[in-house]
């Protein structure tokens, strides 16, 4: 074996050191391990070593090398037990080699993932703005309405007053429209602005990453608002039941995300083909250190399959209709991570779906540090 390695007969080996045999091809091969062998009387154990062989190829060996020791204690000779690794060797690189690309593609699904799921949270507030912008444009388009026809009956009011044909009658007429349209103008208009302020305390809390001191009962209800433009479009009523003066030292962006989340994916997946029905939030304390958001609909419900994999990433009974599958991942994550909390998915089909979330009234610092810094 070892003369094929050298390029020569193993009769023209006998009688030479292998550093010789070695240099007839241009490699070399130091005696500094023999050397300590001779020094120091005992075995080096095994460890591993490299040289070229004849045909110039890199070879890996796991070598030993033993003293042999006369009567009197002296060595007499050197053994050397040499194992050719290169296979092993090569097995290795090979392995290395796939598991950095294995690594390497695991970021970049990670960060693939990331993408989608930002890209999901967009489009949630998305559907949010042009739900609100259509439920703003109604009490703004009766404003605009009543304010035109007020100018109107203004106008002809003082054509009257100007010629001197004002009546008793004519002006308590006015006096009662105006009173009737201004009636109209504040309702509609305080409408507007509480819808409004509503959707921008939503917007800027989703943008908000830090902890504060809020009310969770004021905060679903500000939230809750901001869905409830969607409702006569789907044929939903929302009922929404929150004990007072529940205050929570957590984030309320990520909350207001769960909520419409939830509220998404009812409109998706529990009421098909336009079905009216009724979802539910309700939330309370428990204990002194916890409250419980209990969010339900009377929808179809989930079979055993779709329950038990209803939280996995990219996974959607409706891929076909755009579906993206993250809606459900996205609720998980900001529950068990960001919030610190658990969650409990009870559903059956032709029985609706209830999701018990128990969420710490002071989240977890060091968990909302590490979802941030995993993402």
């Amino acid at each position: 074996y070892m003369a094929g390695v050298f390029g020569i007969h193993p009769r023209d080996a006998i009688g030479h050191t292998t550093a010789e045999l070695m240099s007839r091809f241009g490699s070399h091969k130091t005696d500094a391990n023999d050397k300590r062998v001779l020094e120091t009387g005992e075995g080096l154990g095994f460890y591993e070593e490299e040289y070229r062989d004849a045909t110039g190829a890199v070879r890996q060996w796991l070598v030993n090398k033993m003293p042999l020791k006369d009567a009197d204690g002296q060595i007499e000779r050197i053994v050397t037990v040499a194992l050719d690794i290169g296979e092993r060797k090569r097995g290795e690189l090979e392995m290395r080699q796939a598991k950095d690309a294995a690594e390497a593609a695991l970021r970049n699904l990670r960060e693939t993932q990331q993408s989608l799921i930002e890209a999901e949270k967009l489009a949630a507030l998305g559907r949010l703005v042009a739900g609100v912008a259509h439920e703003v444009n109604n009490p703004v388009g009766i404003s605009l309405t009543v304010a035109s026809a007020l100018e109107r009956k203004a106008a002809v009011f003082a054509t009257e007053v100007a010629r001197g044909e004002l009546k008793r009658s004519r002006l308590n007429e006015f006096l009662e429209t105006t009173r009737d349209a201004s009636s109209q103008l504040v309702a509609n208009l305080n409408r507007a602005a509480e819808l409004i302020q509503s959707f921008k305390q939503v917007a800027a809390d989703r943008n908000y990453s830090d902890q504060r001191l809020f009310d969770l009962g004021d905060l679903t209800e500000q939230v809750v608002m901001s869905l409830r433009p969607g409702l006569r479009k789907h044929n939903l009523t929302l009922n929404v039941e929150c004990q007072p003066g529940l205050m929570m030292n957590s984030y309320p962006g990520p909350y207001g995300q769960v909520l419409t989340n939830l509220f998404l994916n009812s409109v998706a997946h529990a009421f098909p083909n336009g079905r009216a029905g009724t979802v539910e939030i309700q939330v309370r304390a428990a204990g002194n250190d916890h409250v419980v958001v209990a969010y339900s609909d009377d929808g179809c419900g989930m079979s055993l399959d779709v329950r038990r994999r209803a939280f996995d990433p990219f996974f959607t009974t409706r891929r076909d209709q755009g579906g993206t599958g993250l809606g459900l991942h996205i609720v998980y994550n900001i529950i068990t991570n960001r919030l610190g909390g658990r969650l409990e998915l009870d559903s059956e089909p032709g029985n609706g779906t209830r999701i018990l979330m128990t969420l710490p009234r002071t989240a977890p610092q060091e968990r909302a540090e590490l979802s941030a810094a995993s993402a």
